[in-house]
C-alpha cells in the first residue's frame, strides 16, 4: 500500500504494542484508547502521520467507567496528530443496537479532561478522558 511507504514497522505483539503505546503517548492520547490483542503489525509514517494496526482477530472492549462497548477490527488505520486521530477506520462504538463507525477522536486541552468521538454520521459523543486510561 502506498500509504505505508517509508513507515516504521514493528511486527509481533510485544514490539507492535510498544510502538502503538509510544504513539499514543507522543500525541497526548489516552494510553487505554486502543486495547489490542494478538498484534501482528503496527506501523507509522512520520511524513504523512498515517498509522496502522493489524491484529489477529477483532477485539470488543467495554470501557467500564462509561459502560461503552467498542469494537476494534483486525485492521485499524488513521492519521494521528497531537490530541487527535482523524480518518479513523476499523473502530466502532455500540449505540443502542447499532455499531456506527468512529471516524475521529479528539482530546481537549486541560482542564476540561474530555475526549470526543465523532462518527461518519456527524454524531459526536463526549466522555471523561480518564475512562480511557490503560486498564480501564
Amino acid at each position: 500500500m502506498a500509504e505505508k511507504q517509508g513507515g516504521i514497522v514493528k511486527k509481533g505483539h510485544e514490539e507492535g504494542l510498544k510502538l502503538a503505546t509510544s504513539l499514543l503517548q507522543e500525541f497526548e492520547l489516552s494510553s487505554g484508547l486502543l486495547p489490542l490483542a494478538d498484534v501482528i503489525e503496527v506501523g507509522y509514517v512520520k511524513n504523512t502521520a498515517y498509522m496502522w494496526i493489524v491484529q489477529k482477530k477483532k477485539v470488543e472492549h467495554e470501557f467500564k467507567k462509561i459502560t461503552k462497548l467498542v469494537s476494534y477490527d483486525t485492521e485499524i488505520t488513521g492519521y494521528v496528530e497531537k490530541k487527535r486521530i482523524k480518518k479513523l477506520k476499523g473502530v466502532k462504538a455500540k449505540e443502542f443496537m447499532l455499531w456506527p463507525p468512529v471516524s475521529e477522536i479528539t482530546v481537549d486541552d486541560q482542564p476540561t479532561g474530555k475526549i470526543h468521538f465523532k462518527s461518519l454520521a456527524g454524531i459526536t459523543k463526549t466522555f471523561p478522558v480518564e475512562a480511557f486510561a490503560a486498564g480501564e
